[in-house]
C-alpha cells in the first residue's frame, strides 16, 4: 500500500515538472528575437510606399498597386530627426521614376527672343507710274502682261494726240520767226517738253519740217510691271496711268508686331529670318522702321527690313518667320530659370527649392516674382537667390505629391 501512494507522489511531480517545462517552452521568448521583431516592425513603420504612376496610394509595406498593380516604391522616411514639416519628401528612386531634375539658379543676360511673321513686299520707294502726259488714243502697246520686266528707256506704248499735232504746228510756225519773235519759238518748245518730248525730238521735228501723229511713250525705270490699265484703243487723258512698275533690286520685309512684343523691338536690332520659299537660306537684316500706329483690326504694327535683292530671289507675297534677340538693359544681372520650373496658378507663380543639407531629397514650395518671358525661360525679381537649386522638370509631380500629403502647394497655399 505505502508502495502505491509513493508511486502515486512521483507520477505526480513528473506531470508538475512536465507542465512547467512544456510553459516555458511555449511562452518564453528570447530577448533577441523580441528585438529583431521590434527593429523590424519599426523600419516597416517608418517608409511610406507608393505607387509611380498612382501617387495617390499610400501603404506602410510594400506590396503591388490596387489600380495598375504595379510594385510600390519607398517614398520617404518618417525619421524622428526635426525636419521641416512643410516640405515634400521624396526617395531617390521615386524622383528618378517622377522624371524629377533640378537645376542651380544663376544670374544670365536676359535675351529676348520675339518671334515674328510677316511678308515679302517690293519697296514703296522704288515703285513708280508710267502716266500720259497729253491726252490721245493708245495706238499701240508694246508692253501686253503684267510681271512682264522693263528696262529705263524701254519703248512702252505709241500714242496718238490731236493735241500734239496742233502744238507742232504751232512750233514750225513760230520756227520761221525766231529771230524776229524768239519768246514765241521758246514758248512753243516748252509747250511741248511739259508733254516730256526731249529736246532731241523737238528737234528732229524743226529738221524734218513735218508733223510728227505718234508719240512714243518710254519707261523711265527698271523693273516689273505689276498692273497694266489700258489696252490698245483705249483713250486716255492727260496724267492717266498706263503702268504701274516696281523696282525689285530692293525690297521690304514686312512683319506684324503685337503689342506685347513692341517695348522690345527698337529700330536698329538685328533680325534673321527664312523664307517659307526658301528654307534652307537664313537671311539678316536691321530694323529699318517701326510703324507707331497699331492696327484697329489685327492689334498689330508693322516693322520693317530691307534687303538687297539682285539675284531676284525674293518676291513680292512670299512668307517670312523671323526672329529678334533683343537685350534688356532695364534688367540686367537679374536671376533666369526655366520656364518648365515656375508652376503659374493665375495669381501666383510658384517653383519649388530643393532643401540643401538633408540625406532625404526634400522640396519646398516658394512664391517668386517673375519678370518677362524670355522664349523658354523667365526673369526672376524677386524670391531666388543665386546658387539655390530648384526642380525644372517634374515639377507638377512634385506639387501632385505635396497636395496628397497636405503640404503647402499650388493649389492649397493660403494667400498672403
Amino acid at each position: 500500500m505505502k508502495k502505491m501512494i509513493s508511486n502515486n507522489y512521483v507520477r505526480y511531480g513528473l506531470f508538475i515538472l512536465a507542465g512547467i517545462f512544456l510553459g516555458w517552452w511555449m511562452f518564453h521568448s528570447p530577448k533577441e528575437a523580441m528585438e529583431a521583431h521590434n527593429h523590424s516592425d519599426s523600419v516597416a513603420e517608418s517608409e511610406v510606399w507608393t505607387c509611380s504612376m498612382h501617387p495617390q496610394i499610400r501603404m506602410d509595406k510594400p506590396g503591388k498597386c490596387p489600380i495598375c498593380g504595379m510594385d510600390l516604391i519607398p517614398v520617404a522616411r518618417k525619421s524622428g530627426a526635426s525636419i521641416d514639416s512643410t516640405a515634400v519628401l521624396f526617395s531617390k528612386e521615386a524622383a528618378e521614376l517622377a522624371n524629377v531634375s533640378t537645376s542651380t539658379v544663376r544670374f544670365q543676360e536676359p535675351v529676348k527672343e520675339v518671334r515674328l511673321y510677316g511678308k515679302v513686299q517690293a519697296d514703296e520707294r522704288l515703285q513708280q507710274n508710267q502716266v500720259a502726259h497729253l491726252s490721245g488714243r493708245i495706238e499701240k502697246l508694246l508692253v501686253n502682261f503684267t510681271g512682264e520686266p522693263v528696262r529705263k528707256g524701254q519703248l512702252l506704248a505709241v500714242l496718238y494726240s490731236p493735241q500734239l499735232v496742233t502744238a507742232q504746228q504751232e512750233l514750225l510756225e513760230a520756227s520761221k520767226s525766231k529771230e524776229s519773235q524768239p519768246e514765241i519759238y521758246e514758248a512753243a518748245k516748252d509747250k511741248l517738253r511739259q508733254w516730256m518730248l526731249s529736246q532731241s525730238q523737238i528737234s528732229q521735228i524743226e529738221r524734218s519740217g513735218r508733223v510728227k501723229t505718234d508719240f512714243e511713250i518710254y519707261s523711265n525705270t527698271t523693273g516689273i510691271v505689276t498692273a497694266k490699265r489700258v489696252n490698245t484703243g483705249d483713250y486716255v487723258s492727260e496724267g492717266a496711268v498706263l503702268f504701274d512698275v516696281a523696282n525689285l533690286s530692293n525690297v521690304w520685309v514686312l512683319f506684324d508686331a503685337y503689342e506685347s512684343d513692341l517695348p522690345f523691338l527698337k529700330v536698329g536690332n538685328s533680325i534673321s529670318f527664312r523664307l517659307q520659299a526658301i528654307p534652307e537660306t537664313l537671311f539678316s537684316a536691321k530694323i529699318r522702321f517701326i510703324d507707331p500706329v497699331i492696327d484697329p483690326v489685327s492689334r498689330v504694327a508693322k516693322v520693317r527690313v530691307e534687303v538687297g535683292n539682285a539675284g531676284g530671289k525674293l518676291k513680292p507675297g512670299m512668307f517670312a518667320t523671323g526672329m529678334v534677340k533683343a537685350s534688356l538693359d532695364e534688367i540686367k544681372d537679374k536671376l533666369v530659370v526655366p520656364r518648365s520650373a515656375v508652376l503659374w496658378t493665375g495669381k501666383r507663380s510658384i517653383v519649388y527649392v530643393k532643401l540643401p543639407g538633408t540625406e532625404d531629397i526634400r522640396f519646398k514650395m516658394r512664391e517668386i516674382e517673375l519678370g518677362p518671358m524670355l522664349g523658354n525661360s523667365y526673369v526672376v525679381l524677386r524670391g531666388l537667390s543665386q546658387g539655390e537649386e530648384i526642380v525644372t522638370d517634374g515639377a507638377f509631380s512634385v506639387d501632385a505629391a505635396a497636395q496628397l500629403d497636405g503640404k503647402p502647394s499650388m493649389m492649397n497655399h493660403a494667400e498672403k
